[in-house]
């Protein structure tokens, strides 16, 4: 995670491709998750603190990862991202 331009575009292409709500979607979600997503997402944020973009686009994919309507995804998820620290990182 030490190139800003490549963890910049890594968080833009997982908000990308884990948009969506449908059941494709969720599968994305679920995979990108169950792949190290957030952890990935979390170490390019505390990699750059000061890069607006990689902060921006790293926000937008946790809050994708995060989303979706399937409940118990969506509660098991949100909180893989916030024992990888995300939370701490999106309030700072």
């Amino acid at each position: 995670p030490q190139v800003a331009d490549v963890q910049l575009n890594g968080c833009c292409a997982m908000a990308n491709v884990c948009s969506g709500t449908d059941a494709a979607g969720l599968a994305r979600k679920q995979r990108a998750a169950d792949a190290g997503a957030f952890e990935a997402i979390v170490a390019a944020l505390q990699a750059h603190p000061q890069v607006a973009g990689v902060q921006q686009f790293g926000c937008l994919a946790l809050g994708n990862v995060c989303s979706g309507s399937d409940a118990a995804g969506l509660a098991r998820n949100t909180q893989r991202a916030a024992d990888a620290g995300g939370i701490e990182l999106v309030v700072a």
